[in-house]
């Protein structure tokens, strides 16, 4: 098991196995970082629906800032602003703290649309019939509203998903900076990139599919 595989030199299952783990460390710092992303975009995407005047004036240019200014420049930014302020964060703890915000600033936009998306009639129907307005949000707002835009967050997800790359440049061994840790010592880009690619690959495909499925379930 620990020789090296006879039609690659300088690759060996270990090597395998490193990539391999950091598949993992990759779908863990993602997943971390789109859950947490996603409920806090859920709650910004209502304030800016609502518009309130704070969220308007403070929230809205904030998270214009962090939907527009590249990812990887936040991360560094960040990493190294971060102990200034008294914060001893990892590379981990800064690409999720990041990632997590970047999510955030994305979702909103979508939840913001998928209220949106739902007509007022159909709304002020709801009161009639006696809804306050959290049951309202609740059972008429967040199911078909979800619906609407349950697309738009499959594809944030999957795209910070891949972006979780740019950790790798605080040095967080996540996919792809193992990828490069491997062609470093074994000079074959061509195999480990391939490699990695279908790691990611393994990591998506499933969630789009399966997020397929559930529109077409819907769609009946």
């Amino acid at each position: 098991m620990n020789q090296t595989l006879n039609f690659f030199s300088g690759f060996n299952i270990n090597d395998l196995w490193f990539l391999g783990e950091a598949a993992l460390r990759t779908m863990w710092i993602s997943a971390l970082s789109i859950s947490i992303g996603t409920v806090l975009g859920a709650v910004f995407g209502w304030l800016l629906y609502e518009g309130r005047v704070w969220a308007t004036v403070l929230l809205a240019p904030v998270l214009d800032v962090f939907r527009s200014v590249p990812l990887i420049i936040q991360l560094v930014l960040f990493y190294n602003f971060a102990p200034i302020a008294g914060l001893n964060l990892d590379p981990f703890g800064s690409g999720v703290v990041i990632l997590t915000i970047y999510t955030a600033a994305l979702v909103a936009s979508v939840a913001r649309g998928g209220i949106e998306a739902v007509g007022q009639p159909m709304r002020r129907a709801a009161r009639s019939l006696g809804m306050s307005y959290w049951q309202d949000m609740r059972y008429v707002v967040l199911p078909i509203g979800g619906r609407a835009v349950f697309p738009a967050w499959v594809g944030v997800a999957l795209g910070v998903m891949k972006d979780s790359a740019l950790v790798s440049v605080l040095g967080y061994v996540e996919l792809l900076k193992a990828s490069q840790i491997l062609i470093t010592r074994t000079q074959d880009p061509f195999l480990i990139l391939s490699i990695a690619g279908a790691f990611y690959f393994a990591l998506s495909f499933p969630i789009s599919r399966y997020a397929a499925k559930l529109e077409k379930r819907w769609a009946q």
